[in-house]
């Protein structure tokens, strides 16, 4: 047994036993004492699966007459689920990576929805977040798992021998990477081969200077990718990709991806000093000697003119009910409290969407800073890739992925780059 999966089995253990004697890491919004059978498939395997099992345990106490059984589908999730819908045999709950799958089984009328869960995730979840997971004004899904990605990552010394700190606004942002270049570093690691990375950029500064409600519009391609809001955007976002602001400068940039780009900032002999992306970021740093905080740090995606600095896009699992029974009813129920989500905070590589999970459930501060500023922000909007069709928003050479590219190739070239933008989404919408 390797030591990982020992300290998760301990953990384990030690809630069991204290759910045993306080009853207060089951929730309140467990219903005691139901039985059956629940099938759930999920994204989640190996450490993530192990970290699941370990936050139903304590359910699985309270109703030891329910059967959990779990399928862990990884990055397969979206079909396999969907061909077992298709199928006719659903799973009574599953985790969706993407609320527009949500909102297509929903809109075909294959689940069910979570009325009669909505008084503990008002309790519980930011209205933005209930918003997520509603279709026509009917909630549909819980979001158990989330990321922030309005975070930005950086090497501590890198900034220190600059001298500049954290900024907190957009002009500030810029001019500390116009610092740290004339030092004789390169500003950002840009995963430029990765456009998904790039969409991510795109959707932080547009959701700070269109606002929420353009936001929405343009995912819903109910206004073009031609509008001015549009090229607004596109235009700070092309500052970020002068040449000599990238590592590698432009050809290096669209030859790097994502661990790579975390490699060149995030290590004891750094390349460049930021890397631009959500709180996963730290998984995928390699040297091993860096600390947090000490070596490694992290601020919040800058404000834009007059943007709350309490604004952030987030990614995430929602969870969605394909049956409806006093058992599946029970378990989305304790999902939504506080208890379930600490379990798994407190096991780390998680953040959630639960306003009330306590600062303390996360052992790393770094995790604990990026989680709490997600639960926590006024004005929150998903992944605007993740809800658009695939064919524009999330796929490999096609779409946003490949035309942002191309912005990085020429970054003042906005109004083409904006038409293309808007004859690929016209084709993949259909309209």
């Amino acid at each position: 047994m390797n030591g990982q999966r020992f300290l998760i089995l301990l953990v384990v253990a030690l809630v069991v036993a204290l759910s045993g004697a306080s009853g207060t890491a089951v929730g309140k919004g467990n219903s005691q004492g139901v039985s059956g059978t629940i099938s759930i498939i999920a994204k989640w395997t190996g450490a993530e699966q192990d970290s699941f099992m370990a936050v139903l345990e304590p359910f699985k106490k309270a109703n030891p007459d329910v059967t959990v059984k779990y399928q862990g589908a990884g990055d397969n999730t979206p079909q396999i689920v969907s061909t077992a819908v298709a199928g006719g045999n659903p799973p009574d709950l599953a985790t969706l990576p993407q609320p527009g799958l949500m909102k297509e089984f929903a809109n075909s009328g294959k689940l069910k929805p979570l009325t009669f869960a909505k008084g503990i995730v008002a309790k519980n979840f930011a209205a933005d977040w209930i918003k997520i997971g509603s279709v026509n004004g009917k909630l549909y899904g819980i979001f158990f798992k989330a990321s922030n990605k309005s975070t930005v990552w950086n090497n501590v010394k890198a900034f220190k021998d600059a001298g500049v700190t954290a900024p907190k606004t957009w002009p500030k942002f810029l001019a500390a990477g116009n610092t740290i270049r004339a030092s004789g570093l390169p500003p950002y690691s840009i995963a430029a081969s990765n456009g998904w990375t790039l969409t991510d950029l795109f959707e932080n500064i547009y959701l700070r200077t269109a606002g929420g409600a353009k936001y929405d519009a343009l995912t819903a391609h109910k206004i073009k990718w031609t509008d001015p809001s549009v090229k607004a955007a596109l235009k700070l976002m092309g500052a970020v990709f002068a040449s000599s602001n990238m590592v590698g400068g432009t050809s290096g940039a669209l030859q790097t991806d994502f661990p790579t780009s975390v490699a060149n900032a995030l290590t004891s002999s750094p390349k460049g000093a930021m890397v631009i992306e959500a709180d996963f970021v730290p998984t995928a740093i390699t040297d091993t000697s860096l600390k947090p905080v000490t070596d490694y740090n992290e601020f919040a995606f800058p404000t834009i003119g007059t943007s709350s600095p309490a604004t952030a896009l987030a990614g995430g699992d929602v969870v969605v009910a394909f049956k409806d029974n006093p058992a599946t009813e029970a378990l989305v129920k304790y999902l939504a409290t506080p208890g379930a989500a600490t379990i798994w905070a407190k096991l780390g590589g998680y953040t959630s969407a639960n306003k009330n999970v306590k600062p303390s459930a996360y052992g790393d501060v770094l995790n604990r800073k990026t989680a709490i500023a997600l639960a926590l922000a006024k004005v929150t909007r998903f992944d605007m890739s993740d809800q658009q069709p695939a064919a524009f928003g999330s796929t490999v050479g096609q779409g946003e992925w490949k035309i942002f590219q191309d912005l990085v190739q020429n970054p003042k070239n906005v109004n083409k780059v904006a038409a293309a933008l808007e004859a690929s989404a016209k084709k993949a919408y259909g309209k």
